[in-house]
């Protein structure tokens, strides 16, 4: 079945990956950037190319997630081309790097807007014509952060990965019932093929970082960078994270699994994950909502 999916956060990376291999699997895609007409306009241009020398159907889209009237504005313009959304992927996202202390409270809640809020708004632009339909699938793109091993200097990051799992979460039992499913695909670390590390923000308290540079954890960045680096096997491929989000997508509507992971490194996510997701479920048991495990079927009549 062929879907109109929208993909945020896909002028580079896992989301333009996302987007193309979403399009060659002969979907509508609408690959989200803000400001297309400035800074990403080089990555508009790349996929309109990528959409006619590949003949798919992939189209850049302005949405800024850090907006609702532009969440909102994506939307309108997608129902009013295509009649339908039935795909969102939350890919949009922003990393940091440095020593939590140094990044300062207005940074951590840009941070937290970029990577939380962001996927609100796109919600509450796009899940009332879901809702309407009964039918649609949120895939959300975590992390292996949130439960994996968890390595200083990206603290900042970290959590407010770990609030957009645990949002997505709590997302696919509230959306259950309105037939629509929830598939969180959960990345390890990749430092090829991806500019994560290289376009990552870096701390505003340059004197909170200097302290840190120059005391006991002198070293340590470059120590962390060439550690995460050895861990990840030669022929990791970020290229398996869209390539996942597009077997997902394609799968049967009630068949999708919850998670999924793609961590070459394998830094124990897997295993935790695994652990709390049983624990969700058997707690649902337990109270009487165990139908929330599974995605409804609403038929129109």
């Amino acid at each position: 079945m062929k879907h109109v999916i929208l993909v945020t956060g896909a002028s580079s990376g896992f989301g333009a990956m996302t987007a193309q291999a979403l399009s060659a699997d002969g979907h509508t895609v609408y690959a989200s950037m803000r400001n297309i007409g400035g800074h990403n306009a080089r990555a508009a241009a790349d996929m309109r190319r990528h959409a006619i020398e590949h003949g798919v159907d992939l189209r850049p889209i302005e949405l800024d997630v850090q907006s609702q009237d532009s969440a909102d504005r994506a939307v309108d313009t997608i129902l009013a081309e295509q009649g339908a959304i039935d795909v969102v992927v939350h890919n949009a996202g922003h990393m940091v790097f440095g020593p939590s202390e140094a990044f300062t409270v207005e940074q951590f809640a840009q941070l937290y807007d970029i990577n939380v809020l962001g996927t609100q708004r796109v919600n509450r632009a796009a899940l009332r014509h879901m809702r309407s339909r009964g039918n649609g699938l949120l895939v959300w793109v975590s992390s292996s952060s949130t439960r994996g091993g968890t390595p200083p200097y990206l603290g900042p990051y970290f959590a407010a990965k770990a609030a957009m799992d645990a949002l997505a979460v709590s997302y696919a039992g509230e959306l259950a019932r309105w037939g629509i499913e929830t598939a969180i695909i959960v990345p390890g670390s990749f430092t090829k093929g991806t500019n994560h590390y290289a376009h990552a923000g870096r701390p505003a308290d340059t004197d909170r970082l200097a302290a840190y540079d120059g005391g006991p954890y002198r070293g340590l960045e470059d120590q962390l960078l060439r550690g995460m680096a050895a861990l990840e096997p030669k022929d990791a491929d970020a290229a398996d994270v869209a390539r996942e989000i597009a077997r997902v997508v394609a799968l049967p509507h009630g068949t999708r699994p919850l998670r999924t992971t793609i961590d070459p490194s394998d830094d124990g996510a897997r295993v935790v994950n695994a652990m709390a997701d049983r624990v969700r479920a058997e707690l649902l048991r337990r109270i009487g909502l165990e139908d929330l495990l599974a995605v409804a079927t609403i038929s129109h009549g």
